[in-house]
């Protein structure tokens, strides 16, 4: 392996190629690999969710973040990739499509057209289905965290409609982006995840699902401050959230000025907290809700959580400051240097004494980071993350590191100069006990055929086994999951 470069590695065009209009809508596109070739092994389906439109009209968006989701479906089964794509056909999205203009206003930022006072008291929010996709039950659900999922048939990708979960859901009822999987402390795996009421006091709604869809337990907890919740992590026992330290103005966004996101700042003099939730599947079912202070910095994601004795260790992606785009800034001309990077910190809760203490895990601007999905909630000695090419510095994603959390060594495979990482998903071997015995996936811009790329690499040693180049453009996009062939 040798030295990352001192300077950043890729050109702003190639990065920014990226943010365009998906022009195309595909169906069972069957391909072969470019180079390599499919583990026989892997078999299942790679979905992804982003924004797939960031131009109406002639009018760009403010932020990629809110562009329409566009599902994309890979599915990995005898040697061969069948490709799909489309996008959720929610309520603004159709409303758009048909007046071939911008209708809404967007939470990072997007307005409509006519300046502020067409855009002043208009507090709609488009759901617009773009950040998570996962299977629960005989529905594929397209996640936004602001309110219900989207249903959509896991095959086709038809979208079928919101999704109330049977009655779950209040209409408008926010339904988090960002669920984890509890692969089997209490039996059948299942899915844990969560929905946020904000104000000067916020309520955190825990909900656990069997793989069926059914609703397992559920239970709602509230805490003093205004919450701004996108991840989570669990333990056996635990659910452990970051309260960020933040102050929420929302004046400019009923003005018509700024959208709701840019009405979030850091709050220097408040105090950022733990909220660590019992489990009504654990050992600590019923209890009350565990607040304890929390360092400095601001978190979107968490990598991973386990418990030892009365301590819970989460492990986190940490920025100094909250990462935002003005509203005169072009989001692809975005100054790297200007903005906080993520970087890899562990935090040691004492439930005890109620303190915490941090530590630096790895100096590597980084995100997306996952473990061994039959490791959630346990010590994981392994994590594969997508990471800037240079090994200090704030630069778009463009390679995938593999990183022992126990000694600091590490492996990673690059897609510099002119390709750009998404979140990468880490599939395990079936039947194999070897935590890094298994494959990742990520899909990687391609900045020499502006289109993307499907990458597999063995998550032991990320040596490529194959590579797909797709007939297709997918910007820049947020989460994806993979489900295993039945």
């Amino acid at each position: 392996m040798t030295a990352a470069p001192a300077a950043p590695s890729y050109t702003r065009s190639d990065w920014s190629s990226a943010f365009r209009n998906v022009g195309q809508e595909l169906s069972d596109v069957v391909l072969e690999p470019t180079r390599g070739q499919i583990p026989d092994a892997l078999a299942g389906v790679l979905y992804r969710n982003g924004p797939g439109r960031l131009e109406r009209g002639g009018q760009w968006l403010h932020h990629p973040f809110d562009g329409d989701g566009m599902i994309t479906a890979l599915q990995l089964a005898g040697g061969r990739l069948q490709l799909s794509n489309r996008f959720v056909r929610t309520e603004g999205w159709l409303a758009e499509e048909a007046a071939g203009k911008v209708l809404y206003r967007g939470v990072f930022g997007s307005q409509k057209p006519g300046g502020v006072m067409a855009n002043a008291f208009d507090l709609r929010l488009k759901n617009i289905a773009n950040t998570g996709v996962v299977r629960l039950g005989d529905d594929l659900l397209a996640l936004w965290e602001a309110a219900e999922p989207h249903a959509l048939d896991p095959d086709s990708l038809e979208t079928r409609g919101l999704s109330r979960l049977n009655g779950v859901l209040k209409p408008g009822e926010a339904f988090s982006a960002h669920p984890r999987f509890d692969p089997g402390h209490h039996g059948d795996p299942r899915m844990v995840t969560f929905g946020v009421k904000t104000g000067p006091r916020s309520t955190v709604r825990l909900m656990e699902f069997a793989a069926d869809g059914s609703l397992l337990h559920d239970r709602r907890d509230s805490f003093n401050g205004f919450a701004f919740l996108h991840d989570f992590a669990i333990t056996p026992n635990w659910a452990v959230f970051w309260q960020n330290a933040i102050n929420f103005n929302p004046l400019p966004f009923v003005l018509g000025q700024k959208g709701a996101a840019q009405c979030l700042e850091s709050n220097p003099k408040g105090q950022a907290k733990f909220w660590l939730i019992p489990r009504d599947s654990g050992a600590f079912a019923g209890q009350s809700a565990k607040v304890i202070d929390a360092p400095e910095g601001f978190v979107f994601h968490h990598l991973n959580a386990w418990e030892e004795g009365k301590t819970v260790v989460l492990e986190s992606i940490v920025y100094d400051d909250f990462p935002s785009i003005g509203p005169g800034v072009d989001f692809r001309e975005v100054d790297f240097e200007q903005i906080p990077e993520g970087l890899l910190e562990r935090c040691r809760i004492d439930t005890e004494t109620a303190t915490a203490q941090r530590e630096r895990v790895s100096e590597r601007c980084c995100e997306f980071a996952m473990v061994n999905p039959n490791r959630v909630g346990l010590k994981a000695r392994y994590s594969w993350m997508a990471v800037a090419e240079r090994e200090q510095g704030n630069d778009p994603l463009q390679a995938i590191r593999k990183l022992d959390l126990s000694s600091g060594e590490s492996r990673v495979w690059s897609a510099a100069p002119r390709g750009f990482v998404s979140e990468p998903v880490m599939v395990a071997k079936p039947g194999s006990s070897a935590e890094d015995d298994g494959w990742v996936l990520c899909l990687v811009w391609n900045g020499a055929r502006c289109a993307s790329d499907l990458v597999i690499l063995d998550a032991s040693t990320l040596n490529e086994q194959a590579v797909f180049e797709l007939p297709l453009a997918i910007p820049h996009g947020l989460h994806g999951s993979w489900v295993q062939a039945s």
